[in-house]
């Protein structure tokens, strides 16, 4: 076993370390190459050591280097160091986390970051929390707390007798809300489509001035960072309005939420700690391996309500915190470790450092691809920002000229019937050098293209 991952750490980073030298995105080759591992399953044992050599040699040359300095593709942070480390020594512990007597150390760990990450994002102390999979798991748990109160205070036990006779529970949701949302609600049996839309504004913020009257049992659902402008929804209006008569209100914050943690970014997500519920992912802005989503809510009972486990075999500890009655699964690997290292090792200062940074390399780009003649569709709030080239059938081909091209990847969007390329910009290894290397292969794709940049 030490030979193995001795070999293993080796050849992860000499991945890591040839990151910045190769193409962004894999080689047609390297995506062919796939093709070996597509073999009928042994019939006998094989070596250990030539089944990492095939993963590392076959593998690792067809990923995307999304750990890397200039993948924009997604709001998708390359891990921490110490965070990726840590992942490291927690899988060798290899301790289902759900249960504190047989696993205290995972659990207590996770206790602990729960409270560091209730402090840097500005949530309520007493929240309750979970952590999961990732932003679509974290908005089924706060939204299923959501479900079991707006449904106890009419008088119905959703856990124990369903949906069937229950009464209808009327869920409010923007028109930019994620389909994580909506695939949230159709798993809790809410209904993707049963939802009252509300218009927004250029931006994507839901216009607050247009909410309906609010009568019986609701959920609302807002969102602060648009997955493609950054904006974020006006969260303690809206809870102003709709929560004394009764409403839930949930925040989708998958990484807007983080804008909290700085400065001079907080204002645009003032008043979210208002809300019932939030949603977001420590693998987006705190850099930490995959996967960890963030699930909180306020009433933490409502939460364990919602996601509580028993069975007499499942042993418990008074006075302890049991991970597995607040999280779907109950069977699952140590998340919370990867953040408690991430948030140990940044600390409050290094945390709104690396959101700021990446908000200034956002301006960075926009202003730069601005005087290159591209156009800007967004106002640069926070770490998105919205790229054309003219109309869609050239800005998609100043995309794929791009991705072609391997310095940088970025995605393609629409925005508002605008075709557009979407840069995101999350990383803590993304450096100002980063950004304009990438603007340069940008705006060289762009001239390649048949148009009128105007440098």
């Amino acid at each position: 076993m030490n030979d193995l991952l001795a070999d293993a750490a080796v050849r992860a980073q000499r991945y890591l370390d040839g990151l910045d030298a190769r193409s962004v995105a894999p080689t047609d080759a390297a995506v062919a190459a796939l093709r070996a591992f597509d073999e009928p399953l042994p019939e006998t044992p094989g070596d250990p050591a030539e089944v990492l050599r095939l993963l590392d040699e076959v593998g690792s040359p067809a990923t995307t280097a999304m750990a890397g300095r200039r993948f924009f593709g997604f709001v998708i942070g390359g891990s921490l160091p110490v965070a990726l480390a840590a992942n490291w020594l927690t899988s060798a512990w290899d301790q289902n986390t759900g249960l504190y007597r047989p696993t205290p150390g995972t659990a207590y760990l996770e206790q602990v970051a729960l409270r560091w990450l209730l402090d840097v994002l500005g949530l309520p102390a007493e929240s309750g929390g979970a952590f999961v999979t990732g932003a679509t798991v974290a908005n089924l748990c706060g939204l299923a707390a959501a479900r079991h109160t707006v449904l106890k205070r009419a008088g119905w036990n959703v856990e124990a007798d369903g949906l069937f006779g229950a009464p209808p529970i009327t869920v409010i949701i923007g028109a930019e809300a994620h389909p994580s949302v909506a695939k949230s609600l159709g798993v809790l049996g809410l209904g993707r489509s049963r939802v009252v839309k509300i218009p927004v504004d250029g931006q994507g913020r839901m216009r607050a001035d247009l909410l309906p009257a609010i009568s019986g049992p609701t959920i609302v659902c807002l969102q602060v960072g648009n997955v493609n402008t950054g904006a974020a929804d006006a969260v303690g209006d809206v809870c102003r309005r709709v929560q004394p008569v009764g409403a839930w209100v949930h925040v989708d914050g998958a990484f807007g939420l983080w804008a909290a943690a700085a400065p001079t970014r907080a204002p645009q997500v003032a008043g979210v700690g208002e809300a019932d519920s939030w949603a977001t992912d420590a693998h987006k802005w705190l850099n930490v391996p995959y996967d960890s989503g963030l699930a909180f809510v306020r009433d933490a009972k409502a939460l364990q309500a919602a996601m509580a486990i028993t069975a007499e075999y499942l042993p418990t500890q008074g006075g302890f915190r049991n991970p597995g009655d607040f999280t779907p699964e109950l069977s699952r690997r140590a998340r919370g470790v990867d953040v408690w290292a991430a948030l140990r090792t940044l600390g409050r200062a290094g945390v709104a450092e690396l959101i700021e940074r990446n908000c200034a390399q956002a301006r960075r780009f926009a202003t730069r691809l601005a005087a290159g003649g591209c156009e800007i569709l967004n106002e640069v709030v926070l770490n998105q920002v919205l790229v054309a080239f003219g109309d869609a059938a050239r800005t998609k081909a100043v995309i794929d000229a791009v991705q072609a091209d391997g310095t940088c990847w970025a995605g393609i969007t629409v925005w508002q019937g605008r075709t557009a390329m979407r840069i995101s910009v999350s990383s803590w290894a993304t450096t100002d050098v980063d950004v304009d290397t990438s603007v340069a292969a940008i705006l060289r794709a762009a001239r390649s293209q048949a148009g009128s940049l105007t440098v």
